[in-house]
């Protein structure tokens, strides 16, 4: 009975909780922009991945900064759970944390272009493809990955690797500055002058610090480029990946080639080639020239390569793509596709369980691989492949269903190949694509960068109001606590006592489409 009665107290003291949060809310924001059920509240909890069903017991669509500064002081005032959700294409659905407070930045999405300083103030929930479109019209373009639905800054906030890196580098490289509201509420603005340790953190280490409100992020003069998809027959495997290990080394800093595996029209696995070429449009168009080379390589089933604008291309991904399948990923990094990586890769492919998987690897090279490990928070600098395992399915509930140990087969083919390129792999891995099943590889992806991350993350939230993916062994209260509900590109660096993370958008999305581009990078 007084078990009873004890639940009973807990009870109310959650609904008191509750009650309180809510007033204090929509006294500082409209009523309508704050949601705890409804048609509205159902939309805005819908994610890119139809396994995840997490649950937040209040949504506040943030249209303002103040906005998102009161919601945050709400739920420390209230000790509730704080997320952020950008884009919603997180595999793991860390945009929301049960029973939690999601600011949702999705109505923040303005893009203002100045074309004579060629960059771009970004909202902290723009896509994308908002930010792409935007500066088209002016002539220019930002990096971003290959698929437009993706938040633009979480994706920059871990990284960003993308089809312009060799030219133009990661995303995060292209972050000039940001307006940051801090755990306490306060609002920051931050650049190489302004809080300098902040804005080092912020260009990789993930979005650990605070909530990006919005950014500014560099142009380019590159509004076309040169792109396309070529499949190759497997049986071909062997050869296209041996050239194609000579020629992702030798890559000029205009070219950048996605490789990897997919199914094919037919339903049957290819090989899987995706070139961006971002320099002079008729040296890359030219017959002779290095795009088209690639076409040569075999005997292809599908070649289709030329001019097209990067909002097409990122488009084109996204309508092939639509959310609503069920979804895993995991991911490796490499040295090169060696002949025992292509032979594990390979024999993968021919065992899709879905016709909608994937293995792609996104070259890192070029302008990229040239900025010092300590210029940046992102964690390695060395030309590398950064693979993609990619599981998407259709008709099963929450990926669960379909073998003898409860997992799906298509989870089972997931985890299987990610073991099997352990021994080839780099430590560590790309953090936007890191969840909590790999703490070994979050502990290890920032290196040298890990203790200066750790510093700037104790200066900026010492109560880990922002919290995330799981501690490196080591750290205080390593797996100690729940797993947080923050998208991973706003995860920053886990390895903060106690663990957080938060930032603007998420990142882990996946687009493969047959033309002209491929799978996104995050």
């Amino acid at each position: 009975m007084q078990s009873h009665a004890h639940a009973h107290a807990h009870a109310d003291a959650r609904d008191a909780v509750s009650t309180a949060l809510l007033a204090e809310l929509r006294s500082r924001i409209p009523a309508g922009r704050v949601l705890t059920n409804g048609p509205e509240y159902a939309k805005a909890v819908a994610l890119f991945n139809a396994a995840v069903d997490v649950r937040p017991a209040v949504v506040v669509r943030c249209a303002t900064t103040a906005d998102v500064q009161a919601a945050t002081r709400a739920s420390r005032n209230h000790g509730v759970p704080i997320s952020v959700r950008g884009g919603g294409h997180d595999f793991w659905g860390r945009a929301f944390r049960p029973g939690g407070l999601v600011l949702d930045l999705t109505d923040m999405r303005g893009v203002q272009v100045d074309i004579g300083r060629r960059f771009a103030t970004v909202g902290g929930g723009a896509l994308s493809s908002d930010v792409v479109s935007a500066a088209e019209r002016a002539g220019l373009t930002a990096v971003t990955g290959t698929a437009g639905a993706v938040g633009m800054l979480g994706l920059t906030l871990g990284g960003g690797y993308g089809p312009l890196i060799g030219q133009f580098g990661l995303a995060a490289d292209n972050l000039l500055g940001a307006e940051v509201v801090l755990a306490d509420g306060s609002r920051v603005h931050t650049d190489a002058d302004h809080h300098p340790d902040l804005f080092w953190a912020l260009r990789g280490g993930g979005g650990n610090f605070g909530v990006v409100t919005s950014a500014r992020i560099r142009l380019h003069p590159v509004p076309t480029v040169v792109s396309g998809t070529i499949l190759y027959p497997i049986v071909q495997s062997a050869d296209i990946l041996a050239d194609l290990g000579g020629i992702l080394q030798d890559c000029p800093d205009e070219l950048t080639v996605d490789v990897g595996f997919l199914p094919g029209p037919d339903g049957k696995p290819t090989v899987y080639v995706a070139p961006t070429w971002s320099g002079d449009i008729e040296v890359g168009n030219a017959e002779n020239g290095p795009v088209r080379a690639l076409a040569r390589l075999g005997t292809p089933v599908l070649a289709e390569i030329g001019p097209v604008a990067r909002s097409a291309a990122l488009a084109a991904t996204d309508t092939m793509f639509p959310p609503g399948r069920m979804g895993a990923i995991r991911t490796r990094t490499v040295q090169s596709i060696s002949g025992s990586i292509a032979t594990v890769l390979d024999r993968a492919a021919q065992e899709f369980t879905s016709p909608f998987s994937a293995i792609v690897w996104h070259q890192f090279h070029g302008a990229a691989a040239r900025l010092p490990l300590g210029s940046t928070a992102f964690g390695r600098r060395e030309p590398h492949l950064m693979v993609e395992l990619i599981s998407l399915w259709e008709g099963e509930s929450k990926g669960n269903a379909g073998a003898g140990d409860g997992r799906s087969p298509h989870l089972r083919w997931l985890e299987a190949l990610h073991a099997a390129l352990e021994p080839f792999s780099l430590p560590g891995g790309y953090v936007n694509f890191l969840g909590p099943e790999t703490p070994d590889q979050v502990a290890e992806s920032y290196g040298p960068n890990t203790e200066r991350l750790l510093a700037v993350k104790s200066a900026v939230d010492p109560d880990s109001v922002f919290a995330a993916t799981p501690l490196p062994s080591g750290s205080a209260d390593a797996g100690s606590r729940p797993v947080s509900g923050v998208e991973p590109e706003h995860r920053g660096v886990p390895a903060v006592p106690p663990e957080n993370g938060i930032g603007s958008s998420d990142i882990g999305h996946v687009g493969l489409g047959l033309s002209p581009r491929g799978p996104s990078d995050g």
